[in-house]
């Protein structure tokens, strides 16, 4: 959603030391060693790119505002930079986003997808606040599935 404190402090997205997110994405077969992140730079030569919904806020997600000047920018960077496929990184963020009060896990069906935007994938949040769900609800399967569709892992 938006850069947590820790994020904005080192200035490298998912920082905090509770996030999976780094070994999620090597472990579901995004990346093909376990990248630090400071490593983020690397991430578009592997065809992966990041950004935020809110680029002028930080801070624990439960707390951004988010608006429509916010929705409106990512949409258009999402349009303009023409990716194979768009993958949110928490349920709540993509529902913002897309304007939806709730979306399921995985990928999206098409009549929810804005026009003209790539297939849409809804992941589990890697925050270290969501960690007593991870196991328990098997969150892994939809990170390798996102990874197994867009061709990063083999089956």
């Amino acid at each position: 959603m938006a850069a947590g404190p820790e994020s904005a402090r080192r200035g490298a997205y998912y920082a905090a030391p509770g996030n999976r997110f780094w070994r999620v994405l090597h472990q579901a077969g995004f990346t093909p060693r376990r990248l630090l992140p400071e490593d983020f730079p690397e991430l578009p030569g592997l065809g992966i790119g990041l950004t935020d919904l809110a680029k002028t806020q930080s801070g624990v997600d439960r707390l951004v505002r988010v608006t429509q000047a916010d929705r409106d920018r990512l949409l258009a960077a999402i349009r303009a930079a023409r990716p194979q496929a768009l993958a949110f990184t928490s349920g709540r963020t993509a529902a913002l986003a897309l304007g939806a009060k709730a979306l399921p896990f995985g990928r999206l069906d098409d009549a929810l997808r804005p026009p003209g935007f790539p297939p849409v994938f809804v992941l589990p949040s890697t925050s270290g606040s969501n960690n007593g769900n991870w196991d328990r609800n098997g969150y892994h399967l939809h990170w390798m599935h996102t990874a197994m569709a867009l061709g990063f892992r083999k089956a």
